[in-house]
């Protein structure tokens, strides 16, 4: 599909240790006595399977072996005062950051490989897809509250951009459940995305209550006469305690009689307050509110589909289409994985004083275990733009693809962007993509540049997740929705990466083999059904969209 015509009619985003102190290291496994060990476990196995309990202590005999291996390789604890403890496993395959070695040895055949072969995956990413598509297709049988409402439902949002979405689509869901009028969401100021944006700053208030208008009723303030009855102040009215994740029972027995007693009720914060599984009318109002009401306000909208414009005037080799990567290599979220990478002492001292200073002690509690290398190990930690870019370049991405990274303030980006820069030299950002003017009315507002990433991410013709979190989960939905039910997006395997990227001395043509099947898996698991415990944000089939029939066969007309 040619970039263009996707913008439509624009209705449619711990690491290191603590500062330096006294350490005091342990060693554990100690060599003199693994013999022993060794000879003991053996005993207990001849005993064991002589007998009939076998299978009642297979568990225990399991855990046994595994402490066992695990001291085989011995840990290094480094005791850092206040009852923290940094773990550090010697030598297992993955735990360790050798990325930039592995990228030294194989860029010379990359490059080789590049010159050799005119191929793109951009331009074959994914198989053509006949059968088994998909359309939006909404379903309400809501009907406005009007003048018979039952009251007014006010929440506050918390988080990022796209927890407030979240917020923002539970909320029409449970307006529309109580037959309560809404009112506009207001914003709380988050601690760590310090936007101080309000709805209207970032979507299009009056198209919100538009398109709702046949099924919610959205009001942007409080009548005079109800805000009278509270001097004013909203914080006077009562502050509902929901539980997280509350089914429709839950808010018929035990919110809406305080909404007829009361007239208005709040809940502050209102994030992950509504269950994933409700009544399908219910659902097709949080298709409703995300993949048609929330539309960004005029300003976003309109640089967003310049820039989406301008990343496909570059990508003319390509048809028009254009990568993507949500690359989530901010200082906070480095500091919050608790992984390493090859960071000296000052960047260790960087990422405690981050740590410190995002979440107030919560890397100091007393008896915490920090395992940098077990994080690595289980793909926890985010990927570095080296990482990134060679997964690409080993996917069949050539030198010539045009990328967009979209991501916060990356941590020491001259160091780190490098790399990834080499790779692809076409590469752009917000910043490369519109200039300082465009870009002013938006500094210092998080949220706001967020959604500009997410529009011209939206728009790709492949995205790439590196971490988890709302952006990717939203936008892969949104992605399904607008694309016939196939997100066309990579979620890396980062546990087969860490391991791949472990091997300095690993062949190209290898590597390459292991990353096409990554992205023949992807292409596999683009179209997937919501299952009973997931998001419809992230999985809007069936309850947003419908099935198309299947083409019937031409007939011959003798």
């Amino acid at each position: 599909m040619h970039g263009l015509s996707r913008l439509g009619n624009g209705n449619a985003r711990s690491l290191a240790s603590p500062p330096s102190s006294p350490r005091i290291r342990h060693s554990r496994g100690k060599t003199s006595n693994q013999g022993i060990g060794e000879r003991l476990v053996f005993l207990l196995f001849s005993v064991v399977f002589r007998r009939k309990g076998v299978l009642l202590l297979a568990p225990l005999l399991y855990i046994a072996g595994m402490l066992l291996f695990m001291g085989s390789f011995g840990f290094t604890i480094l005791d850092l005062g206040h009852g923290v403890e940094i773990v550090y496993r010697r030598g297992p395959p993955g735990s360790v950051y050798r990325s930039p070695k592995v990228f030294k040895r194989l860029w010379p055949m990359m490059e080789a490989d590049a010159n050799r072969s005119s191929h793109n995956a951009l331009m074959e990413a994914w198989k053509p897809r006949v059968k088994g598509m998909w359309k939006p297709c909404i379903s309400t049988n809501v009907s406005a509250a009007g003048s018979n409402s039952n009251g007014f439902f006010i929440i506050e949002a918390n988080g990022g951009l796209n927890q407030q979405r979240l917020s923002i689509c539970d909320a029409v869901a449970v307006a529309g459940l109580l037959n309560a009028t809404l009112v506009i969401p207001i914003f709380h100021l988050n601690s760590v995305w310090r936007d101080s944006s309000k709805f209207g700053d970032i979507f299009d208030e009056d198209f919100f209550i538009y398109a709702l208008s046949k099924n919610v009723k959205v009001v942007k303030e409080l009548p005079k006469d109800v805000l009278e009855r509270y001097n004013y102040n909203i914080s006077s009215i009562v502050n509902l305690r929901l539980k997280a994740w509350s089914s429709p029972a839950y808010y018929l027995h035990k919110v809406l009689p305080q909404l007829l007693r009361l007239g208005a009720v709040r809940v502050a914060p209102f994030s992950n307050r509504l269950a994933h599984a409700v009544p399908a009318n219910i659902q097709g109002l949080r298709c409703l509110a995300n993949f048609e009401a929330l539309r960004f306000a005029d300003p976003i909208r309109l640089l967003a589909e310049q820039m989406v414009n301008r990343m496909v005037t570059k990508s003319v080799q390509s048809g028009g289409n254009y990568v993507s990567v949500h690359l989530r290599f901010e200082m906070d979220m480095v500091a919050f994985s608790c992984c390493e990478y090859d960071f000296g002492e000052v960047e260790k001292l960087e990422m405690d004083m981050a740590q410190e200073r995002g979440w107030k002690g919560k890397f100091r509690r007393r008896g915490r275990v920090i395992r940098p290398g077990a994080n690595r190990i289980d793909g926890k930690c985010p990927l570095t733009p080296l990482e990134v870019g060679m997964m690409l370049r080993g996917m069949g991405f050539n030198n010539n693809t045009l990328v967009y990274v979209a991501a916060g303030n990356i941590y020491k980006a001259d160091k780190y962007m490098a790399p990834l820069k080499q790779m692809f030299p076409l590469l752009q950002t917000k910043d490369t993509l519109a200039s300082l003017e465009e870009l002013a009315p938006f500094k210092g507002h998080s949220s706001r540049l967020a959604a500009l990433d997410y529009t011209v991410c939206l728009h790709s013709e492949v995205f790439v997740s590196t971490q988890g979190g709302n952006f990717p989960h939203f936008l892969i939905g949104h992605r399904r929705y607008l694309y016939k039910g196939h997100a066309e997006t990579i979620k890396p395997d980062k546990r087969k990466l860490v391991q791949l990227l472990d091997k300095p001395s690993i062949r190209w043509d290898y590597f390459k083999k292991q990353m096409r099947d990554m992205l023949r898996h992807n292409d596999a698991k683009g179209v997937e059904l919501r299952k009973p415990a997931a998001s419809l944000y992230t999985f809007p089939m069936p309850d947003c969209m419908c099935k198309e029939p299947d083409p019937e066969p031409e007939t011959d007309p003798a």
